[in-house]
């Protein structure tokens, strides 16, 4: 067996063909061990070359023998290009252990200058050059370099910044000066976004760091939705609010701290604008809540007889009528069994807090919302659960007009509400005359049973700790 110290070129070369080999072998998931094995691989290099002789402080003693002078050079300057990039490569797994995807750009400006200090020393150390004279003319290129990579030099520095003060992070939803989309990456020269497109945008860093950035993802749990509507002047402001207030109400998807509100903004020379906004804990469903309060305040709007058009007014005799045209399960009727239902139709008033339907209860009649909110809870393990809540146009009653079985849900009146009741007699007429309405019926309660499941599985976000632990903690 040949001795080690006698061929220290191969046996180091050796060392380090196994540490590419596991490098690229090893799971990047195990990224710890990884550098770990690294290190480990580093020391035991150290010791071959130091107990053969060689030296990284200083120049090769090898003496007449060129090769072994040759290879005992080039083990010494390979001890400090090693030694830089184990360095860069614990560096960059303590900044991603402490701030995550981040590090990624950090890692790469710290080995950048890692490496450039391992190149000098090498040159001063192991070569014996002239640093002075070689760190004078690299500091002449380097200005020169900087001249002619200003861009791309501010870009880095830029992204050093962004990286630092974390103004968004990978998997934020953000703007950047009228861009909007999803972080995918910050390398060292740009940010790349998903937007809602499906395309890339690429913001070159300088541009980030000077732009005004709007974080859509930020705080975590409250995200701002607002819709506005165009009103005709000619009606009275209050009755328009009094109906925003009531679409606020029917949505359960708005947090109830801060508060939602609507509110008068601007009049124009026909037509006037109201705002109404509020906050949501999910970014993901803002589209759907802004969708919902425009259903919503169009209901309502309708419900309290205020039109969008110009002519502004909603005839209220023709109430009932539309109603059953807005009710999803007639409208395979034909417009004289509309009529007819619309005729045998009987409204009632219901005061905030009044129950509408009780669980257990078999009502006799199917009811349909013309005015107000009503709200539907449900019993669960620890006490009444609100499983959703309805606006003009939606009915209840549907499982008594199918097999006379009483109601799982309690229906409590948020608001005022009117309610139109249509005998179970003719309903059923009508399920017999028209195959569509039973159908309809059938698939109303089946979504409702499983919204009532959704309900009843949902449990609520863990509160997380904050103050002096989670301080702490983080």
């Amino acid at each position: 067996m040949p001795d080690l110290y006698r061929h220290p070129l191969l046996w180091s070369a050796l060392v380090l063909v196994i540490d590419a080999l596991l490098w690229h072998l090893a799971p990047w998931q195990h990224r710890a061990a990884r550098v770990g094995l690294r290190l480990g691989l580093f020391v035991l290099f150290s010791a071959l070359i130091i107990n053969a002789g060689i030296s990284p402080l200083q120049a090769p003693l090898q003496g007449d023998d060129s090769v072994a002078h040759l290879g005992a050079t080039a083990l010494g300057i390979g001890w400090w290009l090693y030694a830089a990039r184990v360095f860069t490569e614990v560096i960059g797994l303590l900044l991603m252990r402490r701030i995550g995807h981040s590090g990624h750009l950090l890692q790469d400006v710290v080995g950048a200058l890692v490496f450039l200090v391992a190149i000098v020393a090498a040159a001063g150390y192991v070569l014996e050059l002239p640093v002075k004279g070689l760190l004078a003319t690299s500091g002449v290129v380097a200005i020169v370099l900087g001249l002619a990579l200003q861009s791309t030099l501010s870009d880095v520095f830029s992204g050093i910044v962004l990286n630092t003060t974390k103004p968004y992070q990978v998997d934020d939803w953000i703007q950047i000066d009228g861009i909007e989309g999803k972080v995918l990456d910050i390398d060292w020269r740009s940010t790349h976004l998903l937007t809602s497109t499906g395309s890339t945008a690429v913001v070159p860093n300088s541009v980030a760091a000077k732009a005004k950035i709007v974080n859509l993802s930020r705080p975590s749990n409250m995200h701002g939705v607002s819709i506005s509507l165009q009103v005709p002047n000619n009606i009275r402001p209050r009755r328009v609010l009094d109906a925003l207030d009531r679409t606020l109400q029917g949505s359960n998807s708005l947090l109830l701290t801060p508060a939602p509100k609507a509110w008068f903004k601007d009049a124009g020379e026909s037509m006037s604008e109201y705002v109404i906004s509020g906050f949501i804990a999910e970014l993901s469903s803002k589209t759907e809540v802004r969708n919902q309060l425009f259903d919503l305040a169009h209901r309502h709007l309708e419900a309290a007889g205020i039109s969008r058009q110009l002519d502004g007014v909603i005839e209220p005799a023709s109430r009932a009528r539309t109603l059953i045209n807005e009710v999803k399960i007639f409208r395979s009727l034909a417009d004289e069994e509309r009529e007819r239902l619309a005729q045998a139709m009987t409204a009632q008033q219901y005061a905030a807090g009044q129950v509408v339907l009780g669980a257990g209860d078999i009502p006799e009649s199917l009811m349909v919302i013309a005015t107000g909110v009503i709200s539907v809870t449900i019993a669960g393990e620890d006490g009444p659960i609100e499983a959703g809540r309805m606006g003009p146009g939606e009915v209840m009653g549907e499982q008594s007009m199918l097999d006379d079985t009483p109601s799982k849900a309690r229906f409590t009146a948020l608001t005022s509400c009117i309610i139109y009741r249509v005998d179970k007699a003719l309903t059923r007429e009508c399920m017999q005359q028209r195959t569509e309405v039973t159908q309809a019926l059938h698939k109303l309660q089946a979504v409702r049973e499983q919204s009532s499941r959704l309900a009843l599985m949902a449990k609520p976000a863990p509160i997380k700790k904050g103050g002096f632990l989670g301080w702490l903690k983080r």
